[in-house]
This record gives C-alpha cells, sequence and structure tokens, in this order.
C-alpha cells in the first residue's frame, strides 16, 4: 500500500511529473533565468552599488568641489588678509616712506636755514653769505661786547659847553684828538666865547692852531662857525642837525658829535677809524661818509647810535689799528670777518695796544671820574713831554 501509494504518488507525480518537470524546466527555466537575471540584477546592483559609490564619489568629488569653494572663500578671506596685510604694508611703506620725504624736505629747509647761521659761527671765512638778520646780530653782538671792554667809552675831546666841542670838532680834521685837547686850552682861555673868536685876529687864531696841522684852513672854519652864530642863533650853537651842518667846517660827522655828546640826541659819527672798521667787521661796503651812516644806522636801535660811535672809534684807536691790528688781544676776533690781516701771536698783539690798554695815558686832559677809576690816564699837556 505503501508502494501503491508510492507508485500512485509515482504515477501520478510522473504524470503530473511531466507537468511538473516541464513545470520544472520551466521553473528550473525561469529559476536559470531569474537566476540568470538575478546574475543580470547581481550586475545591476553592483552597478547601483557602483552608481552610489560613483554617486559617494560623485559627492565626494562634490565635497571637495564643495570644499573647494569653501577653500576658495577660505582663501578668499586670506586673500584679503594678505591683500589687506599687503595694503597695510603699502600703507606702512608709504608711512617708512614718507619720513623720508620729509626728511628730504626738512633737510633743504635746514641747510638753508644754516647757510645764514654758518656763516655766523664762522664769519671770517663766509661774511658774504651772511643773512641781513645774522648780520644784524652779530653787529650787535659786538656792540655789546665793545661795552664790556669800554665800558667808560666818552667823547675824548675836553669840552665844557657845546661851543668848545663844536670848535674842538671841527679842529680834530687830519690829527688826534690828543693834540686837540693838547691846543684847545690856550685857545678857549683866549677866545672863551663865540663873540671873542668871531673878533679875533687870524694870525693870532693861527698861531696857536698851528700844532694841530692845516691850520690855516682850521683858523678859517672856527672863526666863520663863531661868526655864523653870532649873526644867526644869536651866539647860542643849535641844537638840530640841519642848523649844525649850516655853519662853515661843520658836516654831518661834526653835527652829530655835538649832537650825540652836547645835547643827548642820538647820533653816529663816521670819522676814520668808524669807517675802517665797520668795512672790516663787513656791515657795509659802503665807501660815502653818509652811505655808511645809513646802513649802520639800519643795523641798531637809535638809541645805540652815540654810544655805538664811542665803542667803535675807541677800539679802532686801541686795538684795530689801520696799519697793523692787534689781531691776537682783539676780545671780538670770533666775530671778525678780518681776524688775521694783523698780529695773530698774543704776546706780539699786546706790544701794539695804545693808551689805558697799553698802560698809557689817554688822550684827554680831563677825562670823566669814570674813566679814571677804570684805570685810566689823563694825558700831559701840551709841552709837558
Amino acid at each position: 500500500m505503501s508502494a501503491e501509494r508510492d507508485s500512485a504518488v509515482g504515477e501520478q507525480g510522473s504524470d503530473g511529473g511531466r507537468k511538473t518537470a516541464g513545470a520544472a524546466r520551466t521553473a528550473a527555466a525561469g529559476t536559470g533565468a531569474s537566476a540568470a537575471s538575478a546574475k543580470k540584477a547581481a550586475p545591476s546592483k553592483k552597478a547601483a552599488a557602483r552608481k552610489p559609490a560613483a554617486a559617494k564619489k560623485a559627492a565626494a568629488e562634490k565635497t571637495p568641489g564643495a570644499t573647494k569653494p569653501a577653500a576658495k572663500k577660505a582663501p578668499a578671506k586670506k586673500a584679503p588678509a594678505k591683500k589687506a596685510a599687503p595694503a597695510k604694508k603699502a600703507s606702512s611703506a608709504p608711512l617708512r616712506k614718507a619720513p623720508a620725504p620729509r626728511k628730504q624736505v626738512v633737510a633743504p629747509k635746514k641747510a638753508t636755514a644754516s647757510v645764514p647761521a654758518a656763516p655766523a659761527k664762522t664769519v671770517a671765512a663766509h661774511p658774504q653769505g651772511e643773512s641781513r638778520t645774522a648780520l644784524v646780530r652779530r653787529a650787535r653782538r659786538i656792540n655789546r661786547e665793545l661795552a664790556e671792554v669800554y665800558p667808560y667809552a666818552h667823547p675824548e675831546l675836553d669840552f665844557e659847553n657845546p661851543f668848545q666841542l663844536v670848535v674842538a670838532t671841527v679842529l680834530s680834521a687830519q690829527t688826534t684828538d690828543l693834540r686837540v685837547n693838547q691846543t684847545t686850552p690856550a685857545l678857549f682861555a683866549k677866545y672863551p666865547t663865540p663873540e671873542d673868536l668871531a673878533a679875533a685876529n687870524p694870525e693870532e687864531v693861527e698861531e696857536i692852531l698851528r700844532p694841530t696841522g692845516f691850520f690855516r684852513a682850521k683858523t678859517k672854519s672856527v672863526i666863520g662857525l663863531s661868526k655864523a652864530l653870532v649873526e644867526q642863533f644869536g651866539g647860542e650853537v643849535p641844537g638840530r642837525l640841519e642848523d649844525l651842518v649850516k655853519l662853515p667846517g661843520v658836516g654831518r660827522k661834526t653835527a652829530f658829535v655835538v649832537l650825540g655828546n652836547a645835547f643827548g640826541r642820538p647820533g653816529i659819527t663816521v670819522d676814520t677809524h668808524f669807517q675802517r672798521l665797520v668795512r672790516r667787521w663787513k656791515w657795509t661796503d659802503e665807501t660815502d661818509p653818509d652811505k655808511i651812516e645809513a646802513a649802520v644806522g639800519a643795523l641798531f636801535p637809535k638809541s645805540d647810535w652815540t654810544d655805538l660811535s664811542h665803542h667803535v672809534i675807541w677800539h679802532g684807536r686801541r686795538i684795530c689799528h689801520a696799519r697793523k691790528p692787534a689781531c691776537g688781544a682783539c676780545p671780538i676776533a670770533p666775530l671778525c670777518p678780518a681776524y688775521g690781516e694783523g698780529e695773530t701771536d698774543p704776546e706780539k698783539a699786546k706790544k701794539l695796544l695804545k693808551y689805558e690798554k697799553a698802560g698809557q695815558p689817554g688822550q684827554r686832559l680831563r677825562p670823566p671820574q669814570a674813566y679814571l677809576d677804570a684805570g685810566g690816564r689823563a694825558a700831559p699837556p701840551l709841552g709837558a713831554g
């Protein structure tokens, strides 16, 4: 029974087996097909797998690509930073360069500013490069130095009133004040007023004035100015420049001596010593006395003019001589463009000093007490040896 069942089953199975076989075959074929398709599907799955991988790669590539823009952005951020850094460097570079141009600009200013300063320090070498301001400063400094050297400076003509001073100043032309001071005591003793001298015998006056040189011309001048004082000014010496220069023998130099020392009115006395020294000091190159007066007067306040004249004239008579200046004994040598024209050796220069600077008498017989207190000595009278 079991066999039958088995056969029956077999039979049925054979029958059905055919069908089933066909079906099986079909199934097998289908299975094969499905296997093949599976196999084919597997590759597709692999392809699908590959596709995601490719996709992932693409995504990865896209991601680097995306990161590249980010990287680009980052460099972009860095780039601005780098650009900013160069910009800062550039901005700092101009700042570093800026000082260079500024220095170049300032240097010429300092150089130009130093052009007048250099002559002030080395005036002797380059006085021609001296600015107007430097010249004024140097000139005034020289005057201050001389004021310390000659604090007792005064007019070196003996006089007691304006009349005696104007006559003595006229007589001082082409001679020394010492010679005039030794001559005028006899003249004023005999002719004490303008009226007396106006009525004097010319021959007698000539005899008195003989020691001063050019005595005939000087006699004519002093008698003529005495007559003018009597006739035009009532026997009084006028205190105005325009009136004084009208008197015979009286020029601007004489007028300023009288105005400055008898009336206390400032004036510059341009005598031979004054002319020589102001040209040596390069205060002016003028040679005409009136032009020298104007040029030098412009360098100083008007209130300094009278004392300035005394300081310059005293220095010319004692140290800065015409032929051989005592440069080695000069207190203003560092300020003098002409330093070296005379003796520069200090010991030899001391032997060239005159008057009180050399321990000798001065030019006045009756000097001011301040001069005597400073160690000055009165001059001897005429004929005293």
